[in-house]
């Protein structure tokens, strides 16, 4: 790192807990008339919500609260004034989204052109730094990115220009689906399930809380003991088989998770939202209901740091955490918790859970906070800033970053337990300069990655990363300071004693002879060790030069 101007690193931070939660549960029982009633509302919902957000879409910028207003006395006509609420919330939070998702569209952009045009400045085959890539390797790439680049720039032209007037671009139904349309052999699908797959992505059957009404909900009410209605559209209320045109389901649900919370919120008619959806992979109807909670409240970093805490590094396949005390050293052996990133997106988030709650358990056990870096790869997965390195833009984009720290969060947070986040800068790099080879021997392995949660831990603690502080700059003695930042000898779990050296500590004498460095009287020492209470000298005897007379004793030690 000599020679190489660091960046700033941002101080560590207790993560604040979540603000909602949400519940799901199957929808068992159904008869062939209650499936169809479904079919039929969210297919007519869903119509409505696609031609209200592509009214959205067409304001653009000038949207105001009387064009919302307008929207939904459209919407009220045809469906109800709850329903047409939810339509349109969902709609702003749809356009809000592609927004978002557009700006960061238009960043990824402008990093990319800045890096071929810094790369198409250097000669053909410079080398890079580890902070700048060099130039490229052969005259023909140095061609195809050229060509490259004046792309990016009209790209990059035509994305400002659709945000300074509001344009965005929404697919209901998922924009990877409908690419699906046209590669069903590669998907194993027919032209027939594709369909109907599409059709139920754009069903709509959500509605939101509200407070102070029967059940918490107006539109989607369950009751305690789980039975199912729904307020039917006025096109469709002469479906309904309960009075003010609403559709009572056959089956009851039952909430597994978080049901006390539930059930209270809904007898003390509490806002709680519910969205029903119908899952094509397997053929089963879902309800999951959601609710806000308050701001979980943070306890100081001062605490979150009281008896140590547990360092992790997250990595493409696993989680490596290692327990430090208060002092940054590490304790006991590390730990990994592996996961498994394959297969579907159900699977996925289920090896994630899995890695987080054994992690979490073994926090509680100790009674411990968790320090893991708050990563941020938006940025870092652009093929212009890794060039050639397909594998590594792989493992950026396959870590579940945002999904793990959620969770985490969100999981952390029912078991009491304090989240500390802190800036990833070389936390790997430092960690492997520092930990890795002396926590290394004959009966452990360690990896960069454990090494790297080691640093993780210390940054949280407010430690620095490497093992001992830099000498003082007057003189090498422990004059103004020790030396080293070790535990003090009685910390149960610290790094570990040093090796015991044999001889003296002293320089009056040579190793393996003499008087030993413990021995206080065979150095001659003017004090004994096992002396007791000492009897101060008077200012006579001081100017005498006589020194200190250990307490009873009638005759004076000589100079």
């Amino acid at each position: 790192m000599r020679g190489e101007s660091l960046r700033a690193i941002a101080a560590p931070f207790v993560a604040v807990g979540p603000s909602g939660v949400a519940i799901r549960t199957r929808i068992k029982g159904l008869t062939p008339d209650d499936d169809e009633v479904l079919r039929l509302v969210g297919a007519h919902l869903g119509s409505l919500a696609s031609k209200d957000l592509k009214r959205r879409c067409a304001e653009g910028l000038e949207h105001s609260a009387d064009t919302w207003a307008q929207r939904k006395r459209a919407l009220t006509d045809t469906s109800s004034s709850r329903w047409a609420g939810s339509i349109t919330k969902a709609t702003h939070d749809q356009w809000a989204l592609a927004r978002r998702a557009q700006l960061a569209h238009i960043h990824s952009l402008e990093a990319g052109i800045k890096t071929i045009a810094s790369r198409l400045s250097l000669p053909v085959v410079e080398k890079g730094s580890r902070r700048a890539p060099g130039g490229y390797r052969t005259r023909q790439e140095w061609f195809q990115k050229s060509r490259r680049l004046r792309l990016l720039e009209d790209r990059l032209e035509r994305e400002r220009a659709d945000h300074g007037r509001g344009r965005v671009r929404v697919v209901r139904g998922g924009k990877r689906l409908l690419n699906t349309r046209h590669h069903l052999e590669a998907a194993q699908l027919t032209e027939h399930a594709w369909r109907r797959r599409w059709e139920a992505s754009r069903w709509f059957l959500r509605a939101d809380g509200e407070s102070g009404k029967r059940l918490g909900n107006e539109t989607i009410r369950v009751t305690p003991d789980g039975e199912i209605s729904l307020k039917l559209p006025v096109p469709l209320a002469h479906l309904a088989n309960a009075p003010h045109g609403r559709y009572v389901l056959t089956s009851t649900v039952v909430f597994h998770h978080r049901r006390e919370q539930w059930a209270d919120r809904v007898s003390a008619n509490r806002a709680v939202a519910y969205r029903i959806h119908y899952d094509m992979g397997r053929l089963r109807w879902y309800l999951t209901a959601s609710w806000t909670i308050p701001p979980v409240k943070t306890v100081p970093l001062s605490q979150a740091r009281k008896g140590g805490l547990i360092g992790v590094d997250t990595n493409a396949d696993h989680l490596a955490a290692w327990r430090l005390d208060q002092h940054g050293n590490p304790c006991g052996e590390p730990r990994r918790f592996f996961y498994d990133l394959s297969g579907t997106a159900n699977h996925r988030d289920a090896q994630v859970r899995h890695a987080l709650i054994r992690l979490l358990h073994w926090a509680q056990r100790h009674g411990l906070s968790i320090a893991i870096e708050h990563l941020d790869f938006s940025t870092e997965k652009t093929r212009e800033k890794h060039g050639r390195q397909k594998r590594f833009r792989q493992v950026i984009s396959g870590m579940p970053v945002s999904k793990l720290r959620a969770r985490l969060v969100s999981m952390a947070a029912e078991l009491g337990i304090t989240i500390v986040a802190v800036d990833p800068a070389y936390t790997s790099r430092w960690g492997a300069q520092h930990w890795q080879k002396p926590l290394t021997g004959k009966s452990r392995k360690t990896t960069r990655h454990d090494a790297a949660s080691i640093a993780i831990g210390r940054r949280a603690l407010g430690h620095r990363i490497r093992r001992r502080t830099a000498p003082p700059s007057a003189h090498q003695s422990d004059g103004q300071e020790h030396r080293t930042a070790q535990a003090a000898s009685g910390t149960p779990g610290r790094e570990g004693t040093r090796p015991r050296i044999l001889g003296p500590r002293t320089r009056s004498t040579g190793t393996r002879r003499g008087a030993k460095a413990g021995d206080q009287d065979a150095q001659h020492r003017s004090e004994r060790p096992t002396e007791p209470v000492q009897r101060m000298l008077s200012p006579q005897e001081r100017f005498l030069g006589l020194r200190t007379l250990p307490a009873g004793s009638d005759r004076a030690a000589r100079p």
